[in-house]
């Protein structure tokens, strides 16, 4: 059987955390950033966690088990 090909834009945008779960950059941070608040940029700083719902389908795109 050949090798399963990892889907190469979700192992640019997700990476795995120490307890097996996915971390991943907000959205909404790349461009017309001048007519968002202060707070609402400020708010998607940083890393979120990839919801249990997720986890699975993430997991396949990355051939992770």
């Amino acid at each position: 059987m050949p090798k399963l090909k990892t889907n190469k834009s979700a192992s640019k945008r997700f990476k795995r955390t120490a307890s097996g779960g996915f971390k991943h950059r907000s959205s909404g941070k790349n461009h017309i950033l001048t007519k968002k608040p202060k707070k609402r940029k400020a708010h998607l700083k940083g890393l979120s966690v990839v919801k249990a719902c997720d986890v699975e389908s993430v997991a396949r795109m990355l051939n992770d088990k």
